[in-house]
């Protein structure tokens, strides 16, 4: 029996020494292979005609979009496919490409820092991207094309340009770029076309006047200063909606008091390359002879290398199989020993097998009573008593009956601590006042290990749970969010749940106790304006959160979605709902110990009930936030400048609730990408017009029909002009916007 095992392996051996000379060559040179397959896994594995994960031969065998010339890859054109995923950052590794046009996709992610030197068109506008652009762009020496706008670019545009002498379009419109231009840019002397509007770019044009434009557009950006003489002989030249005539650079944009008007969409957007027509052969003009010569010498010296590779390929196939002849052979001499010597001695398996007990039994929880009290409830003021109705009607479901089978209590105390206390005071509490978190009790979870317990809210089971939302079906999907899905379930009594269902990415991470003991803090968080966490569930890694459900959705839907709740929000009602979400922020900020940032405040966490009170949700949630949580935050236009470096803190929540008072205001998203670019960021578009009462007016959400006051506008206004200033220390406290807003109210009242 081993003597013919091994005489088929044998065959094995000489078939595959047979079939591995053809596999050894390929027509395309084996870098641009590699580096298409890494591009192709990037960005998702798209339905493209001819593409392969791995190997296969883009020049001998059409690749959709892709062009060749002899053995390599010299362009390709994936424009408006829409594409997602992200790029590769194996780029680089292309040998002799030419072009690279993935423009007007879905793609995300950053732009790759390792990029094909020999790049002439590099065109990646309309995407997602993200980030800043990357240093590496001065390697590019012969590039003539860089398109990059409308994207979500952040930061400074890089001094890199010294290198590119060739570069004779630039296009990095639509992007949120801030900063002075680089001096570098004065070294650009083939540059004809530079599209820049739609920034936040700033300082003076200096750097630009030698340059041999005849295209320039710079509108809707902070530039200063006055405009150099030779850039007015530019035959195309757009500016507007830029503080010029200063003569030193403004201060941020929410003082400046003159107001712009936006382009029309012919005017901001700058002409799109010609897409290059697909050829599997040579089909490519080149730019000059020289190019050509370059481009011939890359691929012999690349068959080359192919043909010396196969070589050493089969020199150590054949010594393998030598060896491999030789063990087998020994091999067959002492089979027979071995045999008997496993006849002898027969297989001992294992001594013993140990088994768990799965059993999923309902544990006996058994907790200790808590003898410091967890919360201090302030004192409720005159104000709010409107907001005590809503507590009183959160009260009553708490003393319904309890399903038992299904829900288990783990507050011991015996009293009903799930009571909403009233706000807190529009100032800040006394550090004796102030909430303290207080310890965490041990507890046996149903697997038999020790967490943490929680108190004052319920432990519910997946199996409850499935039940109460229909095995989360698509018709009980409220929402999703940056943490997970949120789930409409309905108890037996009738009663209406929300049940956040984390994603297994946030947990990913961490472990059950941390998520304890983040569920304990969330639970001690008591105000009238955040939604009250009723329980959670913490079995088999899956996570989830169970709140007060909120009939009337969110503030998001309310003034972009529900035109039936849009016409309840008047602009008394504005001002109460703007009001309410900032003492929630306050509480957050100012009164819990130690303070808590929400990390994702907008109009889509914020709640409303029957009786249009607001409670914000994904209060405490922040540590659950992914790394791109505050990328993806700025692109949906409620992120502050600073999140460009990374750093969130409670400035940046004021500066999303600025936004969110926008959107009161205008009845515009934070981002719109329907419309056109000039008005797609909503703050971007706001801040020239806010401090004018005739442009103020005009930007007014057309839905109050004119129904409002000229000074309440006006003073609604300064708030939100000094909420997003670009600097977060100029940004005011929560506290003193609440005052603001009150003393709205008294004098609307």
């Amino acid at each position: 029996m081993d003597y013919l095992d091994c005489r088929k392996f044998e065959l094995f051996l000489v078939f595959l020494a047979v079939f591995a000379v053809p596999t050894c060559r390929g027509f395309t040179d084996i870098r641009d292979v590699y580096a298409i397959n890494s591009l192709y896994a990037a960005l998702g594995n798209p339905p493209l005609a001819g593409w392969l994960p791995v190997g296969g031969d883009p020049c001998g065998f059409a690749w959709q979009g892709v062009q060749c010339v002899n053995a390599n890859i010299t362009a390709i054109n994936l424009n408006g496919l829409n594409l997602g995923g992200e790029l590769s950052n194996d780029l680089g590794s292309f040998a002799s490409i030419i072009q690279v046009d993935l423009g007007a996709n879905q793609i995300g992610g950053s732009i790759p820092t390792n990029l094909p030197s020999t790049l002439q068109i590099f065109s990646l506008y309309d995407n997602q991207l993200s980030g800043s652009i990357p240093d590496s762009i001065s390697l590019l020496g012969q590039l003539t094309d860089l398109s990059l706008g409308n994207n979500h670019l952040t930061g400074e545009i890089p001094d890199v340009f010294q290198q590119l002498t060739g570069l004779t379009t630039l296009n990095l419109s639509g992007n949120m770029l801030s900063g002075q231009l680089p001096s570098s840019m004065g070294k650009l002397s083939s540059l004809t076309k530079l599209y820049l509007q739609e920034n936040q770019l700033s300082g003076t044009l200096d750097v630009l006047e030698d340059l041999p434009l005849t295209d320039l557009n710079i509108e809707n950006n902070l530039f200063s200063g006055p405009v150099p003489e030779k850039l007015k002989n530019i035959p195309n030249f757009r500016k507007a909606g830029n503080p010029f005539n200063t003569s030193i650079i403004p201060s941020p944009p929410v003082s400046s008091p003159s107001p712009s008007s936006s382009p029309s969409p012919s005017e901001a957007s700058p002409p799109e390359l010609a897409p290059v027509q697909q050829a599997t052969g040579p089909s490519l003009q080149w730019s000059s002879q020289t190019g050509s010569t370059r481009g011939t010498t890359k691929t012999s010296k690349s068959i080359s290398w192919i043909a010396i590779a196969g070589i050493l390929f089969i020199i150590v196939l054949a010594l393998g199989m030598c060896l491999l002849l030789c063990w087998c052979c020994k091999r067959r001499e002492v089979a027979g020993k071995i045999a008997k010597r496993h006849e002898a001695y027969p297989h001992h398996g294992a001594s013993a097998n140990y088994k768990e007990d799965h059993s999923l039994r309902k544990p006996d929880y058994q907790v200790e009573k808590v003898t410091k009290e967890a919360v201090t409830r302030p004192t409720m003021t005159s104000l709010e008593a409107k907001q005590d109705k809503s507590a009183n009607r959160k009260n009553a479901f708490k003393k319904q009956e309890d399903h038992r089978i299904d829900i288990t209590w783990v507050d011991s105390s015996g009293t009903d601590s799930s009571v909403r206390p009233p706000p807190p005071p529009a100032f800040p509490l006394l550090p004796s006042e102030r909430i303290i978190a207080d310890p965490i009790l041990p507890l046996i979870n149903p697997s038999g290990r020790t967490i943490d317990s929680v108190n004052s809210v319920k432990t519910f089971f997946i199996a409850s749970l499935q039940q109460y939302t229909d095995s989360f079906s698509q018709e009980n999907l409220v929402g999703k969010g940056m943490l997970g899905t949120v789930y409409k379930a309905k108890l037996p009594n009738g009663k209406l749940l929300a049940v956040k269902k984390l994603d297994t990415a946030t947990s990913r991470h961490q472990n059950d106790r941390d998520f304890i003991h983040l569920v304990s803090n969330i639970a001690k968080l008591q105000h009238a304006n955040i939604i009250q966490l009723v329980g959670y569930c913490a079995e088999h890694r899956q996570w989830m959160l169970v709140y007060e459900y909120c009939e009337n959705g969110t503030l998001h839907e309310a003034l972009h979605l529900d035109d039936e709740i849009n016409k309840r929000l008047s602009w008394s009602t504005r001002i109460h709902l703007a009001l309410q979400a900032a003492r929630a922020l306050e509480y957050l900020h100012e009164v819990c110990q130690p303070p808590i940032v929400h990390q994702n405040f907008k109009s889509a966490n914020i709640l409303l009930d029957n009786e249009l009170s607001v409670y914000v949700s994904d209060s405490g949630l922040a540590p659950l936030l992914s790394s791109n949580s505050m990328a993806e935050l700025q692109a949906c236009g409620y992120g502050g400048p600073e999140l460009e470096s990374g750093s969130y803190t409670h400035h940046s929540d004021v500066y999303s609730f600025g936004v969110v008072m926008l959107e009161l205001l205008t009845g515009r998203k934070s981002y719109d990408r329907s419309r056109p670019r000039g008005e797609q960021f909503l703050v971007r578009w706001a801040i020239p017009r806010l401090h004018d009462i005739d442009t103020l007016s005009r930007m007014v959400d057309p839905s109050l029909n004119g129904v409002y006051s000229s000074k309440s506008l006006s003073r609604f206004a300064d708030i939100i002009s000094l909420c997003i200033q670009p600097e977060p220390e100029f940004r005011p406290p929560m506290s003193e916007i609440v005052q603001n807003l009150l003393q709205m109210v008294q004098r609307n009242s």
